[in-house]
């Protein structure tokens, strides 16, 4: 089902009038594209703030990532079951459960919140990686600079921290990393 939905060839893009190339997540307008049972979610292009923080957590994860993980920015889709594909900001996989266009298994999905994705992430996107049993979940908001951490119990996601600006914490899930959020967001 997901192959039909996220195969959008057909679908033009409106600015340049180009054809949109097979497979889900970030296309050539700047927008993600993701499916929830059968009904397509659309983000718009994201703030400059939301993108350095992306990146700043981007590297603080691929500096303290063992070499059988890996760390993907918005290149691989999140699809656990056939109705479900999801693009976090980023997402931790072990290296050999990645296939070029997603991974059914993640170990840490991320999402960085904005004005236009706040409300999806903190209550679809939780309660969605939830369900599928992906062990951590992550908000970064650069606007408050808080990061919150959140860890699979088996009664849900349980709140490991909620880091504060110049606060440090050392998370060992999925791997040991030492955060701070205003490193990741400045």
């Amino acid at each position: 089902m997901i192959e039909g939905l996220m195969n959008l060839e057909a679908v033009r893009v409106p600015a340049g009038g180009g054809r949109l190339p097979a497979g889900g997540g970030r296309r050539p307008d700047g927008r993600r594209y993701e499916v929830v049972d059968g009904r397509l979610l659309v983000t718009g292009v994201q703030p400059p703030a939301h993108q350095a923080a992306v990146v700043g957590l981007m590297v603080r994860l691929k500096e303290a990532c063992p070499a059988d993980q890996l760390v993907a920015v918005g290149s691989l889709d999140f699809r656990p079951t056939r109705r479900l594909s999801l693009r976090p900001d980023l997402l931790v996989c072990r290296l050999a459960d990645a296939g070029p266009q997603y991974v059914q298994h993640a170990s840490l999905a991320v999402e960085v919140l904005s004005p236009t994705t706040r409300i999806t992430d903190v209550v679809l996107k939780r309660d969605l990686y939830e369900q599928s049993g992906v062990p951590s979940y992550w908000l970064l908001d650069p606007t408050h600079q808080e990061l919150t951490i959140l860890h699979l119990t088996p009664t849900g996601y349980t709140c490991e921290a909620v880091v504060q600006s110049d606060d440090a914490f050392t998370t060992t899930h999925p791997f040991p990393v030492r955060l701070c959020p205003a490193e990741l967001t400045g």
